[in-house]
């Protein structure tokens, strides 16, 4: 297919999917759209997941995929208008239900001392996009900075088992939650926050998104399918799609995952789900080892930020 039949193709997909076609392909902000998300398709799905207390699956994080928090980050991820009335309130709701002691949201009654950064990052991700209140993130942010790893990165094993080196899935989930808190126009700490998301950055293209600083050997198999949605776990298409949305310019050490995202690419120029994180699941949006439209829009985004052919 040329460009404009995988656009076609693409249209053809989820309301959601058209939206954001029409914005990051067509540079279209097709508002109307957007309002739709809520209202037909996979947004008004998981919209009607929701329990009578307020929370989908059993409380907050569990379990995985179906929770509060997966659903939120599902949700923002969909663009799902940031007015949204039930994202806002399941959002109200967890900040009501406390804070741990290290200021990061706990994942349970039994963790009330230590959060997780990657939870921490992606919670400030959605709540950031969904237009909290910014003080009642401050904390959150607070637990972030604390994070920060020599190396510039993060770990979520840092507060509990004394982690010496950054994790590419915590980085990325981190980076993914600074950069929609600056999106969402944002000052406190902000320049603290720049200063992390540099080094956060850096790490990351230390390692050219997928390859060991130290023996240039891939660091795990796993970082280079194309699972969709990601959840908390790191691959070389949510970390390219993350520089696009940040607006990073070109840098070399990207090119190997370029590399590797164009041999994947079909002879029909689409991209497939290649796997699936396993857990239970709303519903399934698109079949592992099929013509993905969510990857194919993903690739297609982050090419033409980067002007490949």
């Amino acid at each position: 297919m040329d460009k404009q039949q995988i656009i076609e193709w693409l249209l053809e997909g989820d309301v959601s999917l058209q939206y954001q076609v029409h914005r990051d392909l067509l540079g279209n902000n097709r508002k109307d759209l957007q309002d739709r998300i809520a209202e037909e398709g996979w947004g008004k799905q998981l919209l009607s997941k929701r329990n009578s207390n307020g929370h989908w699956g059993d409380r907050f994080y569990q379990p995985k995929w179906i929770s509060t928090h997966y659903t939120l980050l599902d949700l923002r991820n969909l663009s799902l208008n940031p007015e949204n009335g039930i994202s806002k309130e399941a959002i109200e709701l967890t900040l009501n239900l406390g804070i741990a002691e290290d200021g990061g949201i706990p994942l349970g009654p039994s963790t009330s001392k230590y959060s997780d950064v990657c939870v921490n990052g992606m919670f400030l991700n959605y709540a950031s996009y969904f237009k909290t209140d910014e003080k009642k993130l401050c904390p959150i942010v607070n637990c972030i900075l604390n994070e920060i790893m020599s190396d510039g990165g993060f770990n979520c094993q840092t507060n509990r088992s004394g982690a010496r080196h950054s994790s590419l899935h915590s980085t990325i989930s981190a980076l993914e939650g600074l950069i929609a808190y600056q999106k969402a126009g944002y000052s406190y700490r902000l320049n603290e926050l720049q200063n992390a998301q540099k080094s956060a950055e850096e790490f990351i293209l230390l390692h050219q998104l997928f390859l060991s600083d130290h023996t240039g050997e891939i660091i795990r198999k796993d970082f280079l399918n194309l699972p969709y949605p990601s959840r908390w776990k790191y691959d070389i298409l949510r970390a390219l799609d993350y520089f696009q949305y940040s607006g990073s310019k070109w840098d070399e050490r990207m090119n190997p995952a370029i590399q590797v995202l164009l041999k994947k690419q079909n002879n029909d120029s689409t991209w497939n789900v290649q796997a699936k994180h396993p857990g239970k699941v709303h519903f399934e949006m698109e079949k592992a080892g099929k013509p993905s439209r969510w990857n194919t829009l993903r690739a297609m985004r982050v090419l033409e930020h980067f002007k490949i052919e």
